[in-house]
């Protein structure tokens, strides 16, 4: 009696490896976890304490479905400051994290055997949120040789007379993959010829760790029209709980998801929106991302160099994220595919690794450095001892 949408729906890999480990765990068992897309920092006390002075003073109301004016308007003020994007307050929602932003921005204008551009490797909820929607995910492939960033001769090539929009996301997840100012301006050129919408997921924006970050929309002043700017508090923050995300686009958009908001989840959580709002005009939030970055790095740096050194693995190293998307082929063919490898390695090594597959690059892991240094080395000498076994 299922309604037919949800028939083929598929859950999410990431959270399905890290509740996996997460019940080993809690039966004493040693797991080190490259599963979990969360920084591994606390979120920063001065920004729950802006929350507790929040439900003290009694903001645990309804508010306004498009978000509190007052983060709505320190929004804009960061696009400005920080992106060179020109947004009114009235051009900006949000909502419960940016899947959720995702999710509304799809069911605003996506109509049913429309087709949606998803570049590959890609995050695992795009093609199943358009798939609920009844649109046609239409996979580009990134391949390593490129570093995983997209070539805009094979995106034109996969547009067709259905073809409504085309998501990016840079820094990437899986990848880590930097998209530099030249490729996106002539995906850029592409879109405005074609007319197509774009959603510009930059969640990561603040973890880049060479190269510069450029929003998508900030290339071409006719980009604006077309794109929707999504980000969370989630990543820069370490905020992820807290559920609050937000997208930046044209008004006429905006009332529209903003309806949709309110038909749905009606507002974001009152009082976690005041401690969002503190994370932006607090100077100590920059110093925060700051120290998250350089340790990011690191850990980045030391997870590159042990993967590169074991046999048959090729790596890319990463630009920005927190990610690492090691190619694991030539063992996971030996065993059946890379799902049943991550099963293995979880197992046997006691190593959690999200397959590549469901972010449609078979014989890949995504591993996430957001962990301790400790962990990352010990965890990477794990893999590259159960590797060896099947090799």
């Amino acid at each position: 009696m299922l309604a037919r949408r949800v028939l083929e729906l598929k859950p999410s890999a990431t959270l399905t490896i890290t509740a996996k480990a997460k019940e080993l765990r809690s039966k004493g068992i040693n797991v080190i976890g490259f599963g979990a897309g969360e920084p591994d920092f606390d979120t920063p006390d001065f920004i729950k304490e802006a929350c507790y002075r929040a439900l003290k003073e009694g903001k645990t109301k309804y508010a306004p479905s498009a978000g509190i004016p007052e983060l709505r308007e320190a929004i804009a003020e960061k696009l400005f400051r920080e992106n060179s994007l020109n947004y009114s307050p009235s051009e900006i929602v949000i909502s419960s994290g940016a899947k959720m932003i995702l999710f509304l921005i799809l069911m605003a204008v996506l109509n049913e055997g429309e087709e949606v551009i998803v570049l590959s490797p890609f995050w695992v909820t795009y093609p199943e949120q358009i798939r609920i929607l009844g649109g046609i995910p239409k996979v580009v492939k990134l391949p390593e040789e490129t570093g995983f960033v997209p070539d805009p001769d094979a995106i034109k090539e996969a547009i067709t007379e259905k073809t409504k929009l085309i998501i990016l996301n840079y820094p990437n997840n899986p990848t880590g993959a930097l998209y530099g100012r030249e490729v996106l301006e002539k995906i850029a050129e592409i879109c405005l010829e074609k007319n197509l919408l774009v959603i510009s997921d930059e969640c990561y924006e603040s973890f880049v760790y060479e190269g510069d970050f450029v929003s998508f929309a900030s290339l071409d002043e006719k980009l604006k029209d077309i794109t929707f700017t999504v980000n969370a508090f989630s990543k820069t923050f370490s905020m992820t709980g807290w559920r609050v995300g937000y997208v930046a686009c044209p008004e006429r958009y905006a009332k529209v998801i903003a309806n949709l908001n309110s038909q749905t989840v009606s507002n974001v959580t009152t009082f976690a929106q005041y401690g969002a709002l503190e994370a932006l005009k607090n100077p100590a939030g920059k110093e925060f991302v700051n120290r998250m970055k350089a340790e990011f790095k690191k850990r980045r740096d030391t997870a590159f160099d042990l993967l590169r050194s074991i046999d048959h693995v090729s790596v890319v190293k990463p630009q920005g994220a927190f990610y690492i998307f090691p190619n694991f082929s030539y063992y996971s063919e030996k065993v059946g595919g890379d799902v049943e490898l991550a099963k293995i390695l979880l197992d046997e090594g006691k190593v959690a690794c999200v397959p590549g597959s469901p972010f449609g690059a078979e014989g890949y892991m995504r591993l996430s450095y957001a962990t301790s240094m400790e962990n990352v080395r010990e965890g990477i000498e794990r893999i590259g001892e159960v590797l060896s076994k099947l090799g």
